[in-house]
């Protein structure tokens, strides 16, 4: 048996992301206390920036690094599912397509495990599909998803984590 083609590997990886996130829908829906949504600044300038969201004992953060044009407007949503079993972190451009050069970016949780994490060289906006990045380009580890040294192409619009949570026992 040969080994699932890129393009049966990414429609079995959606279809995973699309049951994990219809287990999140009550979060969107606005279940309050869920979820939580920040608009924060992308800043140029090769320095390295972070911003994290956090949801009860659970969080998220951003780190990147990025050159070229002015801030963008970029948003960060945390939530947790009905069950509270899954934590979710998405980070995206609203207008779609980022025009900045990233140098690098991490997107980590704390408090759960990934089972599920895309990057994106576009958001999706006005009809409009995501764009994944290559599968060489960024790695995803138990907490995060980054870039791949010296393979990203410095192309980022969006990141989506769906973990599961883990308690620690004492």
């Amino acid at each position: 048996m040969s080994a699932p083609s890129l393009s049966d590997r990414r429609l079995l990886d959606a279809a995973v992301a699309a049951a994990l996130l219809l287990q999140l829908i009550p979060v969107v829906a606005g279940t309050q206390g869920r979820s939580n949504t920040s608009d924060f600044d992308v800043r140029p300038g090769g320095m390295v920036h972070s911003f994290s969201q956090s949801l009860g004992e659970f969080s998220c953060t951003f780190t990147y690094a990025a050159q070229g044009g002015t801030n963008e407007q970029w948003q960060i949503s945390v939530g947790i599912s009905e069950d509270n079993g899954l934590f979710s972190c998405s980070i995206w451009r609203p207008q779609g397509k980022s025009y900045l050069f990233f140098t690098q970016f991490k997107a980590e949780v704390k408090g759960a495990k990934i089972e599920y994490g895309m990057a994106y060289s576009t958001a999706a906006v006005g009809g409009r599909s995501d764009i994944p990045l290559k599968d060489e380009e960024f790695q995803v580890i138990e907490t995060a998803v980054m870039h791949k040294e010296g393979k990203f192409r410095s192309e980022l619009s969006k990141v989506l984590i769906i973990a599961k949570m883990y308690h620690m026992e004492l």
